[in-house]
């Protein structure tokens, strides 16, 4: 391997990668600045949203997996040349997100075992129900926004969706003031009062910004003459089952992976949040921070995963294991070097979000396993990505059911709560979810690269065995 094939897949990376970043900083801005308000409106609102964020995101996450099948499909249909059934694709993925989206806003708008999981006090309760209940107005544009942002990154555009994660943030920064604290607004027609709602005020607007976006989404579709090659000017396709079939097949295990991804740390605030108040609230602001962390890795992932499909559509087999292997070698670097730079300033950073020193002292002691957890976090979501590319789903499922759920989340309650001995004093309450979330990630990192591996020496054995026959 030379040097300048290295330095060529990796300005190949870092060109899908930082529109993809810039636009992935914007999303998770959304809860960042969720929290932040909330946490500057009440302890109550920060813990609500806490619950509320985790209950959002275990539905959305897991529904945009399947949802995100499309990446690979349209991927390698881009690569092999074929553009209109990489457009009719598509149409398909968004009849998929409509029909998906069904199932999730009946959970959103009727939350109860969330409610029931986290152990949820009455005063927190109501502001939890009314947070999920804008949310789930939110969740169908999500979802169909999640179908337009696959495929553009499928198809090597992401700044098209950049351009629009960067305006629904401008939107939402002002809105979710507005709604979170209230106002008072002149308006032609006299003083007009909006009240302040605290956490549901988050849902409120995050709701009517994702509404506007995906609505302009599909403006761009009908509009762009970018897009005209690939048919979308053309009446939506009705749903085909052969194509749905498809989607569901590696969208499945897609979905329930990530979902396994998700809910290990998300059933980690419902059950630190039988800890108090307190405690999920230093545990809310501890994630907010490692999910900012982890969109420079989830972005190298797009990226890599992108360029390895096309590769393959294109039956470029050599190129394809080459964007892969850097794909790794490069989220691996970046985690270390982000991880490292989050343990050092983790102080002034915490302060950003709150001047509580309870809060503080509640959240402080998570950071302690930040370096080792994103290096693990940033490899085995880079190598899940390239895998997928291949569409080998079904064993990195197995793998992140026994190291995130199995050893993190089982582990960590085990620790957290003393169930069959007393832990140590340093790996009690929200510290013992950490230590435990941390080793599943390290094994399941370590457990997906040997896929990787064994997938790529098959690979090159039975290429040696097709030239020599």
């Amino acid at each position: 391997m030379t040097r300048s094939t290295l330095l060529d897949s990796t300005r190949r990376i870092v060109t899908l990668t930082w529109p993809m970043y810039i636009g992935q900083v914007a999303v998770l801005a959304f809860s960042t600045v969720d929290t932040v308000m909330a946490a500057r409106s009440s302890a109550l609102d920060l813990a609500a949203l806490a619950i509320g964020g985790a209950a959002y995101v275990s539905v959305f996450i897991g529904l945009m997996g399947v949802v995100m099948a499309l990446g690979p499909i349209a991927g390698q249909l881009y690569g092999a040349g074929r553009l209109r059934d990489c457009g009719r694709s598509l149409h398909q993925a968004m009849w998929l997100a409509l029909a998906l989206s069904v199932a999730g806003c009946a959970l959103l708008l009727f939350p109860q075992p969330f409610l029931d999981l986290a152990h949820t006090p009455p005063d927190v309760e109501a502001k939890v129900r009314g947070y999920l209940t804008g949310l789930a107005f939110a969740l169908p544009a999500s979802l169909l926004f999640s179908a337009y942002r696959a495929f553009n990154i499928a198809v090597s555009r992401p700044k098209a969706v950049m351009a629009l994660q960067l305006g629904a943030l401008l939107l939402k920064v002002p809105l979710t003031a507005l709604l979170v604290f209230g106002a008072a607004l002149q308006t032609p027609l006299g003083e007009l009062r909006v009240p302040a709602l605290g956490a549901p005020g988050c849902g409120i607007a995050t709701a009517i910004v994702m509404v506007l976006q995906m609505a302009l989404a599909w403006r761009v579709l009908r509009r762009d003459p970018f897009y005209v090659r690939f048919g979308l000017r053309e009446p939506v396709r009705p749903p085909e089952r052969a194509s749905l079939a498809g989607l569901l097949r590696l969208g499945v295990p897609m979905g329930l992976s990530i979902l396994i991804e998700v809910t290990g740390f998300t059933f980690m605030a419902f059950f630190i949040s039988r800890l108090g108040a307190t405690p999920v609230a230093g545990h809310q602001i501890a994630v907010n921070m490692v999910a900012l962390m982890f969109m420079l890795p989830l972005s190298i992932a797009n990226a890599a995963g992108t360029l390895v499909a096309q590769r393959i559509g294109a039956n470029d087999e050599r190129a394809a294991r080459r964007l892969g292997r850097h794909g790794i070698e490069l989220g691996m670097l970046c985690g270390a070097a982000v991880g490292a730079a989050v343990y050092l300033l983790r102080e002034p950073l915490v302060h950003l979000y709150t001047a509580d020193p309870v809060i503080i002292g509640a959240a402080m002691p998570l950071l302690a396993w930040i370096v080792l957890f994103h290096v693990a976090d940033a490899t085995q979501t880079v190598t899940a990505f390239v895998l997928r590319a291949y569409r080998i789903v079904n064993a990195p499922l197995a793998i992140n059911a026994v190291a995130i759920w199995g050893v993190g989340l089982i582990g960590g309650y085990l620790l957290a709560f003393d169930v069959y001995a007393p832990s140590p004093a340093g790996l009690r309450g929200a510290q013992g979810f950490w230590a435990a979330a941390t080793l599943g990630l390290v094994l399941a990192a370590v457990a997906l690269v040997a896929l990787m591996a064994r997938t790529y020496h098959r690979q090159k054995r039975a290429a040696f065995v097709t030239a020599t026959a």
